[in-house]
């Protein structure tokens, strides 16, 4: 064997070993091994008018495939709910619908690996706790499959799972990823009796969009949507007036009163749109136009999160993920345990207080502005904040 054969082979024995933990546990991505990782976009880009990308990163091995392991490592429910001090579990009257786009047929298996790892309650079609959907709300599913994608509605799910384990999910897939299908699917999430969040993490340009705005404008329903993994610049349906646009973090464990701590994350999308108008509860002056994002939560891939999901075609596994994709559920799952009246995105302006203000960190250049660069108050990477509790929702 030669020298560079048995270095890869002591130094594959050790990662694998870091990964051998105690069921039901995960390990925390902190310090230097968490730096040192690398990441690949999950759906790649750029896309073409009316298309859409999700907005995930994984974490990949040498030859740039997902790294899956034999146990979780990246944060699990139990961190994610102290990081944001979240203390209730919802109620199962309460529908959290996540759209994406494509056939995922394993998503129920999938799904139930991750619950049953971390001791939430089993969410299944058998106890009308799960359903999985088409785009127009019947069993006609897409014809065709994507592991991109698929690993994208797994992160959506186990994040919702993660913040309000009582909720019901819906899984709402849209026929492929053009902004004219999701939309439809949002349309169809948004209608079905029950649903109080909807959950979006992808985006596409802003160009054209005022055709589809209509579907994510419905009363009383907290539509979530992820800012982007790009860096300083708006995607939509995060620039619609109507959600909760929900940009990212780098959330590490620290010696303070809560325990943790959080800087904007690089990746983290946000700007000024181009197209829609400021809503009226956002009071920042240097946009005339609505401004991204609204709050944030954690995205940065190497403080990630450990995820159950298709690696490849009929396999499946642990994976770490970030992106802001894991903050649009994991937020909406924040409005699903509060489970209280909805005006778009409106609540979390009138409840600073119950917020994280994240006051360090940019995603871009922007001449050293609020608009890329966290500071005390509202800023564009990071919004008003990170959740402390769920009563901001």
């Amino acid at each position: 064997m030669t020298r560079k054969r048995i270095l890869y082979y002591w130094s594959g024995i050790l990662l694998f070993g870091a990964f051998l933990i105690p069921a039901g546990q995960a390990q925390s991505p902190t310090g230097a091994a968490a730096s040192a990782r690398r990441s690949a976009p999950v759906c790649p880009g750029p896309m073409a008018n009316g298309m859409a990308r999700c907005n995930s990163r994984v974490i990949v091995d040498s030859t740039g495939k997902p790294f899956a392991t034999a146990a979780p490592s990246g944060y699990g429910p139990p961190d994610l709910r102290d990081a944001y001090k979240i203390t209730g579990s919802g109620s199962s009257s309460t529908i959290i619908a996540i759209v994406d786009a494509f056939d995922y047929p394993g998503a129920e298996n999938d799904l139930a690996v991750y619950r049953s790892q971390f001791g939430l309650p089993a969410c299944t079609t058998a106890n009308g706790c799960f359903q999985r959907l088409d785009q127009n709300g019947g069993t006609n599913y897409p014809s065709r499959s994507n592991t991109g994608w698929n690993q994208e509605a797994a992160l959506d799910l186990d994040m919702a799972s993660a913040m309000c384990p009582n909720c019901k999910l819906i899984l709402v897939e849209a026929d492929t990823n053009s902004l004219a299908n999701l939309a439809t699917a949002v349309n169809t999430a948004a209608s079905i009796p029950g649903v109080h969040v909807v959950s979006n993490s992808y985006g596409g340009g802003e160009s054209g969009t005022q055709t589809f705005e209509l579907s994510y404008t419905h009363a009383g329903i907290a539509i979530t949507a992820s800012s982007g993994d790009s860096g300083f610049g708006v995607e939509f349906p995060a620039s619609s007036p109507h959600v909760t646009a929900v940009g990212g973090t780098s959330l590490t464990r620290a010696n303070n009163t809560r325990g943790w701590s959080e800087t904007a994350w690089s990746g983290a999308g946000s700007g000024c749109s181009t197209v829609y108008t400021k809503p009226s509860w956002q009071l920042d002056t240097g946009c005339a136009m609505r401004t991204v994002a609204d709050v944030s939560a954690i995205a940065d891939p190497n403080t990630g999160v450990a995820v159950y999901a298709p690696v490849r075609k009929n396999k499946s596994g642990w994976l770490v993920f970030g992106g802001t994709s894991v903050g649009a559920p994991l937020i909406g799952g924040v409005y699903a345990v509060n489970g209280g009246t909805v005006t778009f995105g409106s609540d979390p302006y009138a409840n600073t207080g119950a917020l994280f203000d994240v006051v360090s960190g940019s995603n871009g250049s922007c001449g050293g502005s609020y608009l890329c660069t966290a500071g005390p108050g509202y800023d564009g990477p990071t919004g008003l904040g990170t959740p402390d509790g769920s009563s901001a929702f």
